[in-house]
């Protein structure tokens, strides 16, 4: 048997079913302590207590004792004149009066003659009775003889300290799962590029989780750096030949000179490419108060101003995104310089709601086929069969840095086919 539509109803939250687990076991024992206590203990308390007033009753009505007032006085009862009409149609008693129920089904079986009841009164029991030719009688006495006295007062304990223990387990298990929720922030942060100080608190098997966060997160810091400071110190170390050769050709007649020339040129775009794939997780600078579309706007405009024509085509929303707006442009300037790599046309489209940001680049150049969609995200990949290499060399690391800078802010690159121009669709996605 599966419970998958029960999850629908489920709490998200930690806290959330924090508490349901600690408040539903103590609300369903006292529901069947209450149900089996008040069932086994004030119905039969009250059950038998009723069969007692009607012996009373039985006894102060018998023929043979019948006008002894002592004995009546004995037992505590006060006949009352009556007439039929004054006798209600039927047994009568309050709706939530549940004892009730229990007293008027005793008198019924065991008052010989019994005819009616009334107990709305919380104090008073009447009984109406009517025994062969004798007039109709009209008994008074206390409720407190018949039924249980004050069986609300366990609900009330219940309930009241029922509540007070709820909170008090509460306020524990806030302090036990608040170092859970320190660790989730910190994760969370060092996901979207941001270290936040954190030291592993709480219950031994939370303290084991977040040491081994900090070492992952030492890890991942470890790696970063050193694949900076090496692509850093080969593209550094490039440079120099490159402009020794540089130098060399220079001296070269134009008609050599100019096949050298597009050569080192293509190689210094390489050592470029390099140093930005360096620097794509390697930015420190803090994230700042973006607003949305200018700043895609700019971008697109700069671009163009660069010999790589793009066109903000559309966007819905405006407001201000945290990021890192250099980052981010050298983002969006890959994506559209691939664009205009592979393609004639490149059109820009933002849109921003309360919960995400969306830059999508278009292009109408010859697309990347789904299945290879993936590996055109890792670094170092060229496509060789689904893009275009007639246009410019490359070493495939345009969307690599895109998809970093974009998981750096906590998003996503995702690539698709674009309904509108049949090419490339890059959409960088980043939660709000």
């Amino acid at each position: 048997m599966t419970f998958d539509w029960l999850k629908r109803y489920m709490p998200r939250g930690l806290y959330g079913r924090a508490a349901l687990i600690l408040i539903l076991p103590v609300v369903t024992l006292q529901l069947v302590v209450s149900i089996v206590f008040i069932q086994r203990h004030f119905e039969g308390v009250t059950e038998q207590l009723s069969r007692e007033m009607a012996r009373q009753i039985n006894t102060a009505l018998d023929p043979v004792r019948e006008g002894d007032t002592v004995l009546a006085d004995a037992l505590d009862l006060t006949f009352l004149p009556t007439t039929l009409e004054a006798m209600p149609d039927t047994d009568l008693r309050r709706w939530f009066d549940f004892s009730g129920i229990v007293v008027i089904r005793t008198l019924q079986t065991h008052v010989i003659g019994y005819e009616r009841a009334h107990l709305v009164d919380d104090w008073t029991v009447n009984v109406w009775v009517k025994r062969g030719d004798q007039p109709l009688r009209l008994i008074e006495f206390d409720r407190e003889r018949a039924s249980a006295s004050n069986p609300h007062q366990l609900l009330v304990n219940m309930v009241v300290f029922g509540g007070l223990m709820t909170l008090i387990a509460f306020l524990y298990l806030r302090n036990q799962l608040r170092p859970i929720t320190r660790l989730a922030e910190a994760a969370e942060s060092f996901g979207r590029g941001r270290n936040v100080p954190y030291s592993p608190s709480g219950a031994v098997e939370v303290r084991a989780a977040g040491h081994a966060f900090l070492d992952m997160r030492a890890r991942i810091e470890r790696q970063i750096e050193q694949r900076t400071m090496m692509l850093s110190g080969i593209s550094h170390d490039l440079r120099t030949p490159l402009t020794r050769l540089r130098l060399a050709v220079s001296m070269l007649s134009d008609e050599d000179r100019a096949p050298l020339e597009r050569d080192i040129d293509d190689m210094q775009k390489l050592i470029d490419a390099f140093l930005d794939f360096a620097r794509g997780n390697a930015d420190g600078a803090p994230p700042e108060a973006t607003t949305m579309p200018e700043f895609v706007q700019t971008v697109v405009d700069d671009c163009a101003r660069a010999g790589m024509p793009a066109m903000l085509v559309a966007s819905t929303g405006r407001g201000q995104v945290m990021l890192r707006q250099t980052a981010m442009r050298r983002a969006i300037e890959n994506l559209i310089g691939n664009a205009e790599r592979y393609g004639n046309r490149c059109e820009v489209s933002v849109a921003l709601t309360d919960k995400s940001l969306r830059i999508r680049i278009e292009d109408d150049g010859p697309g990347i086929p789904s299945d290879q969609r993936d590996n055109a995200l890792r670094p170092f990949v060229r496509l060789d069969p689904a893009r275009n290499q007639d246009k410019g060399s490359g070493v495939g690391l345009g969307l690599a840095i895109a998809a970093d800078i974009a998981r750096s802010h906590g998003g996503v690159l995702r690539l698709g086919t674009s309904d509108s121009m049949g090419g490339l669709r890059a959409d960088i996605v980043i939660a709000r």
